[in-house]
């Protein structure tokens, strides 16, 4: 099974990486041979600190600075990609805001909040992954192969109170994966979505540590009484982007301890 997970000679790009679960899919990418990795993040500075992770450790990176919501820095930072690694073989849309608030009982009513709040969420969480997966599109279809994973939340598979606007955004992505699945399967390209719950990610470790109550009363929604770690969901998305899935597109797999059924 390690051969077939290995990912020798391919090049991942991996966008919002600098913390969380995007930092755990690029090292476990490199843990397993990736040939380059483009770790990408809205701050430089965060990236750089994984590139050096994966340096350390013998693999082959690079950090590129890139707003997902602009097509056209979307664009540049695939070229930047190619022009060190020549292509790109796997895209992990991984960048995502979920706006959490340290109270969620903080939060304002849908209906009492404006576009501005809205586009927050739709640009990073539906347009990101719109406009990276069409900058990498071209080549996966020259070259005849690819993969493009998605991750998205459970909260865009079964809807989460207080954020309707998220929940539509992620679920949005997920739909847009299933079509282009559709269209991308001719040219052995596949198109799946990772549905993740509570991962601890900075933001959220805080958030919980900061309230032992609100930590427990959450976990008892969950058959797994634990949060979600990043190498949970980085270990899906190592199948998803390995020779052991070329048979698997358009689907969506919950990485979720349970709290909700796929059937």
């Amino acid at each position: 099974m390690s051969e077939i997970l290995d990912l020798s000679g391919r090049v991942a790009l991996i966008t919002g990486a600098g913390q969380g679960v995007g930092r755990q899919i690029a090292l476990h990418f490199a843990a397993h041979n990736a040939g380059g990795i483009v770790v990408n993040d809205y701050f430089l500075d965060r990236a750089a600190q994984v590139v050096d992770e994966i340096k350390s450790a013998g693999g082959r990176a690079i950090a590129v600075q890139a707003d997902v919501t602009d097509l056209a820095s979307v664009k540049t930072m695939v070229q930047q990609a190619e022009k060190e690694f020549g292509r790109v073989d796997v895209l992990v849309n991984n960048a995502g805001n979920a706006g959490a608030t340290p109270d969620p009982d903080a939060r304002k009513p849908f209906w009492e909040t404006t576009p501005d709040v809205w586009n927050n969420f739709i640009g990073v969480n539906l347009y990101g992954v719109i406009n990276a997966s069409s900058a990498v599109i071209p080549q996966m279809i020259q070259r005849n192969s690819g993969r493009i994973i998605t991750i998205i939340s459970d909260a865009g598979r079964v809807g989460e109170a207080g954020l309707e606007v998220y929940s539509g955004a992620k679920a949005g992505a997920a739909g847009f994966t299933r079509a282009i699945a559709r269209s991308l399967g001719r040219y052995h390209i596949t198109a799946n979505c990772v549905a993740i719950a509570a991962t601890m990610t900075p933001a959220i470790e805080a958030r919980l540590n900061a309230n032992p109550d609100m930590k427990k009363k959450m976990m008892e929604k969950y058959v797994i009484r634990r949060p979600g770690q990043p190498t949970d969901v980085a270990n899906m998305v190592l199948f998803l982007a390995s020779d052991a899935s070329p048979w698997i597109t358009g689907q969506t797999y919950p990485v979720n301890g349970g709290f909700s059924f796929a059937m």
